[in-house]
């Protein structure tokens, strides 16, 4: 395979280069761009948007899957008999002896694939004929998304699911900010924001406009990275650049925006969600593959066999024509072509060895299996609605061999559902009351009209502290929370109000806040609406300071009613204690209730305050204006001043929420660490909320190493450093490291580019992607400290260079000899990881892309020869569901991509646990046990041919009646190896969930190897041994009437003892006894008599005595008592000795040990780690409440998130244009400014710092519901994500943005849309880099930009 790593890096370097050229609402441009198909055939560059996910069409089907099934050896071998048996010289057996069982097969498999394959094509059918508008001349029509062609403009609204990539080109919100859902791709519910380009949100303003839209868009070829896109928009001459911002990908869903418009840049199998899907491929068991082997194994044994009896033949032909000679003239043939044709003829009696109907039967089983984890009512999730589903049905015996579970985290493991748990005030923590001890006669919010009902905590004294309003640090604690916040607020009642937060943290938080009666109602660029107890306070908002992954906190400054300046700061608990002014009783209280609230893995938040007087505010904010305009290091500036008033603050408390996870997921991984299957968590989430679920589900605990990018870079240095010793085992990994009995990873998905980038490659992982957030402090580093950076990230690359060479004498290598001389580097440094991190007991990776995802698993599949599981529930999870062996999609909310491309389809996580350690050690003991039972009862009944066939003068002449041997696999013995396989239990389902180190059996392959499968051909060939020569040995020189020395007695009498000795046995093997098992036993004795005698009557004697020569045969044997103690003899010499053996082995055998090197328990402390290994205490986790990146306080201080007053024209599409269903009237279409429609809270009025009226109080409308902290959140475009604000003592109505520029007054045409005659304000900070005002006073002059130039 080569290095999976620079394979995908070839691919993206590929499709990295700008040539995807297309041109907007020209398909004849379009369509004249070829790509080379095959040889000198093109095709079109651009594909449809035609989805074909299925793998057969009604032409490929057939060829297609009969390719697939004889890629089975089975199969070919079967084919091969069948053509054998064909030819008369050499045929034993009927020609379609084999023949139809061998169609039988082939039907049943092929249908299994044809339903399978038309659900696939069902679901493209409903997915293709989605509708959606499509600009066709002057108006939009309705088409389906088949129709879309790239460079189509398309229409979307409201809760409509994206048809392709689009390029934004402008939406009916403030500056054409466009609002998804992504849950379907990462399955995240939280929004985020796309943003259109300023120029086509400036002149794409009607539908007229957007038909005669010319612009031509030059970007990279399809790829697969989902956050990340370059490109630029020619148009009019002029280029304008783009990037992921300005991209809505297919899959997402419009959120809270009435209307959108888009360009179709990558359309069907280019887009880039269905670049991440990968390939369908064939997913085979590790039987199923073990299988192969053997049918290639027991070929060449019936080859040996064969080749054995034939010179046995040939000596014997000899000798009998000497002997003979009279007879010699009838052999017209040669000695050695007869030997020849015996040859065939042995090989083609010997085929039954490999038992068509094992196969068969097999199939059955595999169905039986599957339906009983749909029926499994345990696995039911009543809330949705939705049972457990198997939709494969050859992979549920390896279920049960499963080494590695890779389960993404939002979604999967988590709700996503944050809820407020408790907080510390004051040093006093209030916990939710106890709901036994005090019982809850109603909701105690019922006195707050704006509560809401659904808000869970409740404590009865936190209450009465906050309605007593006598306890300051209280009133500040809910007031800071009501106020510090990026949340916006929509108002669909008087009663009602909706919160929209760029994460569910501080969602939880405001809600906390406003059911304790401080509810924020509203909010304008510079001011916030807050009722509290009643009273409605309008605080103006001065300076906000965003939260970013360096600064771990966010700030707001603002003037309350009373003219008094406050400071109110929320962050992580690390921050927050360094810019205390003083420590007393109180912050060493809320530190103990911080580590209490960590033990409850529990995310926390700390909450201060301070006073700022006026005269400090004023130099504040001169300073922080001057840092605000600077054109070099702005972010380290603004860095800086934030941290000047980010000092001396006052303790309020802290906050406890809980990231909920979903119901059993704690229980399901300790079954499964029990189970030696070991759980990797594969995520785009941060880092810390990635670790403190780790911490909440028990996945990680206090007492392991955990080893992130520090610690892995450490034990490389001690590699690199310490070459004595290395090759004998006793370097220092092996001498200190191993020491750890527990150890995690946590990586991040750009430390593991570091790791497994090829050599050739090595400088392209050290530059950052835009799918990697850049943090503040890394923007402003000097070039000498990226060069520094550059040269410590090559080390790393270098160091893993050099320890794939060198693990081998410390176990983490190779365990192939020499095999790193034949292992190139990347192969080395792949498996030197993978090795490490199979040692831990968990590991998580963040930050991580799906390819990246996908990589890992194969990865792990590729080196240590493990079945893996993934498990996830969105469309990012697809491409590691598909790369597994076995793919377990989550049905749910978040959409059903991963459902449709799973092995397994389950509601909740914690339904893995029943799936694994009951279904699938189940499945494996059933399919186990079948295959070896029906291995020693073919070898039992089927050897005693060879023995046979010396006494026959080695001429292939069968032992057994035809029928006998045709029905002997189909009715004799069928039902009882068909109870083994669909309802054999060893224990219960309980008992199997008790002790999970029962599942280890099927992780080392112990219940069917190669040992257990020689096993089985050692005990069939004793009991035909037995059968056969005692029979010859009793009835040896016998005659008369009881004798049964002739060919059809001793036929009879052997096949008889045959079919009761493996019955015996089968009643030996099984455990579990109902009456379905003693019917078929029954049964099976019940069809042999019945057909026996229908064989052997007179009545088809006469028909046809070539077809039925066994007269009566079992009924001249049976009617003799000496020949059934004969029968009985055989029976109990097969049976006693087994017995026996199986009594003693099991009475010597040692209980199993516990599985301590491979899962070690939880109370075992690790030993003290090596120097090198040694990290900072971590007495608290600070998993802080907010979304991995940057907030949104940019957008609210702009005013861009914001609507406008009422009256106030848009310079968007309005809403009378959008409503265009197939074609506008040409009254409409002449008029580009039409008035829009907007929902308000209230009306917007001048600003006063002194207390406001409810009419007056500035009330503005919310729209939506800010973008999530994502994994891949992103910034609008051109705005400093670092740099957020206030615009404190402006007056501002948020009239028509025409450009204005800071300081100075608007234009003309801004100043005519001011409305109710009030003048238009200034813009502080315009989109595309302008910086206007931060933290009060009017916006300060800024250099002009290019376009202005």
């Amino acid at each position: 395979m080569g290095s999976l790593a620079y394979r995908e890096d070839l691919e993206e370097e590929k499709n990295s280069a700008f040539t995807w050229e297309l041109e907007a609402n020209s398909r004849d441009y379009n369509s004249q761009f070829k790509e080379k198909s095959f040889l000198c055939w093109q095709r079109r560059k651009y594909k449809s948007n035609v989805i074909h996910t299925a793998k057969y069409n009604v032409f490929s089907f057939l060829p297609l899957n009969l390719y697939e099934q004889f890629h089975r050896v089975s199969n070919l071998y079967f084919l091969f008999i069948i053509i054998l048996q064909g030819l008369p010289e050499i045929s034993t057996l009927p020609w379609f002896t084999l023949f139809v069982p061998l169609i039988c097969l082939l039907v049943i498999r092929a249908t299994r694939d044809l339903v399978d394959d038309i659900g696939r094509h069902r679901s493209d059918r409903i997915i293709n004929n989605r509708p959606c508008q499509i600009l066709v001349g002057k108006s939009f029509l309705w088409r389906k998304w088949e129709d879309l062609n790239v460079g189509d403009v398309v229409c979307l609204h409201k809760d409509n699911i994206v048809p392709a990539d689009l390029l934004l080109l402008a939406s009916t919100e403030p500056s054409s900010l466009c609002y998804v859902e992504t849950a379907d791709i990462d399955g995240e519910t939280n929004l985020k924001f796309r943003q259109a380009p300023p120029v086509t949100h400036h002149e794409l303003t009607s539908i007229r406009k957007m038909a005669s839209f010319q612009g031509k868009v030059v970007c990279e070829e399809p790829n697969s990275r989902l956050h990340h896109f370059v490109g630029c928009l020619e148009w009019n001459g002029r280029k304008h650049p783009l990037d992921i911002g300005n991209v809505l990908l297919r899959g997402c869903k419009v959120r809270n925006t009435d209307t959108c418009y888009g360009l179709v840049i990558y359309a069907g199998f280019d887009t880039k969600i269905m670049r991440n899907c990968g390939k369908i491929h064939p997913k085979r068991s590790r039987i199923d593959r073990l299988l192969n082997r053997l049918v290639a194994l027991i070929f060449l044994s019936l080859v040996l066999i064969s080749v054995a009896l034939s010179l046995g033949f040939w000596f014997k032909a000899k000798e009998f024509k000497a002997k003979h000679h009279y007879v010699s003239p009838r052999h017209v043939q040669s000695v050695a072509a007869e030997t020849f044709l015996t040859f065939w003829g042995f090989f083609i009696l010997l085929s039954v060895m490999v038992p068509m109907a094992m196969f068969i039967m097999v199939e059955f089983i595999y169905l039986g299996n599957s339906m009983f984890i749909n029926w499994d009512v345990q696995m039911y999730y009543e809330p949705q609605d939705v049972p457990a589903k198997a939709r494969s049905t050859s992979l549920n015996d390896q279920l049960g061999q499963v080494g590695y579970v890779f389960s993404d985290k939002t979604g999967t493991l988590t709700q996503n559902v944050m809820t407020f748990k408790k907080c510390c005030i004051g040093g006093i923590v209030y916990g939710p009351d106890d709901e036994e001890a005090a019982p809850c006669k109603g909701s105690p919010y019922l006195w707050n009209k704006v509560a809401d009902g659904k808000f869970p905590y409740r404590n009865a004294e936190l209450l009465r502290a906050v309605r007593g309003r006598t306890d300051e640090a209280v009133r500040e604690f809910w007031r800071l929370l009501a106020i510090c916040h990026t949340v916006m607020v929509q108002e669909k009642d008087p009663d009602q109000l909706v919160y929209q937060a760029a994460s569910p943290d501080e969602e939880a938080l405001v809600t906390a806040a406003r059911n304790f009666g401080y509810v924020f109602v509203a909010r304008t660029r510079d001011s916030i609406t807050v009722m509290e107890l009643g009273d409605e306070r309008v605080y103006q908002v001065l300076a906000m300071m965003d939260f970013n992954s360096m600064r771990k906190r966010m700030s707001v400054l603002v003037r309350n009613p009373e003219g008094a300046i406050y400071l109110y700061t929320k962050g992580a608990d690390v921050v927050i204690f360094e810019r205390l002014s003083k420590k007393g009783m109180t912050e060493w209280t809320t530190e103990e209730a911080l580590a209490s609230f960590a033990e409850e893995t529990l995310r926390t938040l700390c909450l201060a305050y301070k006073r700022v007087d006026e005269d400090t505010y004023e130099e504040w904010r001169q300073r922080h204006r001057e840092a605000s305009l600077r054109l070099q290091n702005r972010a380290h500036a603004l860095h800086q001043v934030y941290e000047e008033m980010e000092e001396g603050l006052q303790l309020l408390g802290a906050t406890a929420i809980e990231d909920r996870l979903q119901d059993g997921v704690c229980d399901t991984i300790q079954c499964l660490k029990q189970g030696n299957i070991k759980v990797w968590v594969l995520t785009g989430d941060k880092q810390e909320t990635a670790v403190n679920i780790g911490f909440a589900c028990q996945l990680l605990s206090e007492n392991m190493l955990i080893l992130e990018q520090k610690e892995i870079t450490r034990i490389l240095e001690a590699y690199w450093g310490s070459n004595d010793g290395l090759l004998a085992g006793q370097g220092p990994l092996q001498s200190r490291f191993l020491q750890q009995t527990k150890v995690a990873m946590v990586i991040n998905g750009e430390f593991l580019d570091q790791l497994l980038l090829s050599l050739r490659k090595e400088p392209r992982a050290l530059v950052r992607d835009e799918d990697v957030d850049v943090d503040v402090e890394e923007a402003w580093q000097e070039p000498g400290e990226r060069t520094t950076n550059f040269l410590r990230a090559q080390r790393v690359s270098l160091m893993w260079r050099t320890l794939g060479t060198q693990l081998r004498g410390t176990g983490l290598g190779p365990r192939v000899k020499d095999s790193g001389a034949r292992d190139g580097p990347e192969v080395r440094r792949e498996r030197a990881f993978v090795e490490l991190a199979a040692r831990c007991q968990a590991v998580i990776c963040c930050r991580v892309t799906p390819k990246q995802k996908a990589l890992i698993v194969a990865l792990v599949k590729k080196y240590q020869r493990a079945v893996t599981l993934a498990i996830g529930d969105g469309a990012n999870d697809v491409n590691m569901i598909k790369t597994a062996d076995i793919g377990v999609g989550l049905a749910g909310p978040e959409g059903m991509q991963a459902v449709q491309n799973s092995d397994y389809a389950l509601a909740q996580f914690c339904f893995l646990k029943r799936l694994l350690l009951v279904h699938g050690r189940w499945s494996y003991v059933r399919v186990c046990k079948f295959l070896r039972y029906f291995v020693y009862k073919t070898l039992a009944s089927m050897m005693a041919q060879v023995w046979f066939a010396s006494y026959s003068g080695f001429t292939a002449q069968p032992l057994y009646e035809g029928w006998f041997l045709a029905l002997f696999n189909l009715l004799f013995s069928t039902l009882p190896v068909l109870y083994i396989g669909l309802f054999e239990q060893d224990v219960s389902a309980e008992r199997s969930l008790e002790l999970p180190q029962l599942y280890i059996a099927g992780q080392k392959d112990e219940l069917f190897n190669y040992w257990v499968f020689l096993q089985a051909l050692a005990h069939g060939t004793a009991t035909s041994l037995v059968n056969f020569f005692v029979t010859l040995w009793v009835s040896h020189d016998s005659a008369g009437p009881t004798s049964f020395s002739d060919y059809q007695s001793f036929s009879a009498v052997v096949a008889l003892s045959s079919l009761l000795s493996i019955t015996m046995e089968a009643i030996l093997i099984i455990k579990y006894w109902t009456a379905l098992s003693v019917l078929a036993i029954l049964l099976s004795f019940g069809f042999y008599m019945v057909v026996t005698w229908g064989c052997q009557s007179f009545w088809l004697f006469q028909i046809s005595p070539e077809t039925f020569p066994f007269l009566y045969a079992d009924r001249n044997v049976l009617s003799h008592p000496s020949i059934l103690l004969v029968i009985l003899l055989n029976v109990s010499l097969n049976t006693l000795p087994t017995l026996a053996l199986r009594v003693i082995y099991q009475a010597l055998e040692k209980p199993r040990p516990k599985e301590v090197e491979e899962a070690p328990s939880e109370d075992i402390t690790a030993v003290e780690a090596a120097p090198y290994l040694r990290r900072e205490s971590r007495r608290r986790r600070s998993s802080y409440a907010f979304s991995h990146r940057e907030g949104y306080a940019e957008l609210i201080t702009q005013g861009t998130i914001l609507r406008r007053a009422p009256g106030v024209d848009s310079d968007m599409l309005m809403g009378q244009i959008i409503l265009c269903h197939e074609e506008l009237s040409p009254s409409i279409q002449e008029s580009p400014r039409c008035s829009r429609k907007m929902s308000f809270l209230g009306k917007t009025g001048h600003q006063h710092r002194g207390k406001v009226s409810s009419r007056d109080g500035g009330r503005a409308a919310r729209r939506p519901q800010i973008p999530a902290g994502s994994p891949r959140g992103l910034a609008v475009r051109g705005v400093p994500g670092e740099v957020a604000g206030g615009a404190g003592g402006l007056t501002v109505v948020q009239g028509e943005r025409a450009g204005a520029v800071g300081g100075s007054p608007a234009p003309p045409a801004a100043r005519g849309r001011g409305g109710q005659g009030v003048p238009c304000g200034v813009t502080a900070g315009a989109r595309g880099g302008r910086s206007g005002a931060r933290g009060g006073g009017a916006a300060p002059p800024r250099p002009p930009t290019p376009e202005e130039q």
